[in-house]
């Protein structure tokens, strides 16, 4: 999970400022790193750890001229990365090309061995987008070098060459130095990509996007969503030229609706608002049904579950309270790189507000348990702050499997529900009751927002990856290499 923001201005304008308020607008996708490249005459680049407010300073952005940019929060899938990981990454030769991306590649071990090792090239980071930018680049100077073929069939060309040799999920977004902007989607459309227009005194302005959020807040008008397998580019002329590539059955990730996302963007023009809410809807639906007793009230772990809470209450019949307190400096639990910062956060991440928890029957709405940590511990917060008994409520089904995908939500030994069934569950984070809201049922509440989305990839709960070529030795090699990489992070 990353964020990225690219932008192609009319001459004459910077992209820097709109570029910095998109990545602060997605800072939720990434908090390891961030970076900026800009195309003026030259690139310029800024990269470094750390949030958007951290990494860029007045005395260092001066620099970062250009009408045409790219920028990118980073999350790292494996361990805390290096400072070689911060994207976006940059060829200045033997043509420029600036790129940045949201996802995973699957098959590096076999980019490695055969792309790189063929060429003899020896990846300068442990990122896996650098495999995608080479394949990218040779792909283009390959082009140039047979024909003189238009900017745009060049990029699909080389989009379509991406597409036959890096597997995975991924969506990505570039600049080629003084020609244009170009994005692309993978074939499943697994990770998202949005485009966006906006009429400024010089022309039209074109971006794309992981969320539309960041587009709507630099005053830029939605366009539409790419599709699965598609590609755009937007040369001088500022007209948009799309081409579906490699398309197989559209399979956007349902974990951007349930937690990722923010709640006032749009993802293949469903809203995430009207999700949450049908998920408490539905989720109040499923209690009932269940035979369970009503809680006296209900309350929202802070901040994705809310909208599904105040939903649940209302549609149950009971008082919805606000009884956690969120610290909102401390980064998300989810993606802390150790096991070790993600304890110590939780303790420094929330408070109760003892009055409303007193001798009361509570039910907690959470989007997902992934590793139990935060789950037990709120319990028993909940139990400290005087609960009669505690509820838990999940607006998403058991985390059970590993994501391949480029979500780090932990190796399958570290889900709490990867080697454990609901009650086991129940158990180990302390609750009273616990209730999942069913796959199908999550399922059908996101596609009422769109029924031309016709399915999503849920590997995360199902353990059937849309790719099709996940194995168990390739889940395995991932769980050792994320194991060591924390290892190395922890400086063992």
């Amino acid at each position: 999970m990353c964020g990225f923001i690219g932008i192609y201005a009319p001459d004459g304008e910077d992209v820097l400022p709109d570029i910095y308020e998109g990545l602060i607008s997605v800072q939720h996708r990434g908090q390891d790193a961030a970076g900026i490249v800009t195309f003026d005459q030259t690139f310029h680049v800024k990269k470094g750890f750390g949030l958007v407010r951290d990494v860029f300073k007045e005395k260092n952005v001066v620099r970062l001229k250009g009408h045409l940019g790219v920028g990118h929060v980073r999350y790292p899938t494996v361990g805390t990365g290096t400072g070689e990981d911060a994207q976006p990454f940059l060829f200045r030769y033997p043509l420029g090309v600036a790129m940045a991306h949201n996802g995973n590649v699957t098959n590096m071990a076999e980019l490695e061995g055969g792309f790189f090792k063929d060429r003899r090239l020896h990846m300068e980071s442990s990122c896996d987008l650098e495999a995608i930018l080479a394949v990218f680049t040779e792909a283009m100077t390959q082009s140039r070098d047979r024909s003189a073929l238009a900017a745009a069939e060049e990029v699909f060309a080389a989009v379509a060459s991406v597409f036959e040799m890096v597997k995975g999920a991924y969506s990505v977004a570039g600049v080629l130095s003084d020609e244009g902007l170009f994005a692309f989607r993978d074939p499943l459309g697994i990770k998202p990509c949005i485009v966006g227009v906006r009429e400024d005194e010089g022309g039209q302005a074109w971006a794309v996007a992981s969320e539309s959020v960041a587009l709507e807040i630099n005053g830029f008008e939605a366009v539409r969503d790419l599709h699965a397998g598609e590609a755009v580019f937007i040369g001088p002329d500022r007209e948009p030229v799309y081409k579906i590539i490699g398309t197989q059955s559209h399979r956007p990730c349902i974990f951007e609706l349930v937690y990722f996302a923010r709640p006032d963007s749009r993802l293949d023009d469903i809203s995430v608002y009207a999700t949450r809410v049908r998920f408490g809807e539905t989720l109040a639906e499923q209690w009932r049904e269940s035979g369970h007793p009503l809680p006296d009230v209900v309350m929202a772990v802070p901040d994705s579950a809310r909208d599904a809470a105040v939903t649940m209450a209302r549609t149950l019949g009971v008082p919805y309270r606000e009884g956690l307190v969120k610290n909102r400096y401390i980064g998300r639990t989810f993606i802390m790189p150790s096991q070790a910062a993600r304890k110590s956060s939780i303790h420094r991440k929330l408070n109760t507000i003892r009055a409303e928890f007193q001798g009361r029957r509570v039910c907690l709405v959470d989007d997902s348990i992934v590793r139990g940590n935060t789950g037990a511990r709120i319990v028993q917060m909940a139990r400290d702050a005087g609960a009669r008994e505690v509820y838990m409520a999940i607006t998403s089904p058991p985390l059970a499997h590993p994501c391949p995908y480029g979500i780090d939500m932990a190796t399958r030994s570290e889900l709490v529900a990867g080697h454990r069934d609901v009650e086991g569950v129940r158990q180990e984070i302390g609750a009273d009751i616990l209730v999942y809201l069913e796959r199908d049922r999550m399922v059908s509440a996101a596609r009422e927002g769109n029924p031309a989305i016709e399915g999503f990839c849920t590997g995360c709960f199902t353990g059937s990856y849309p790719t099709g070529d996940v194995s168990e030795e390739m889940l395995a090699a991932i769980e050792d290499e994320r194991v060591c990489s924390r290892a190395t992070a922890r400086g063992n």
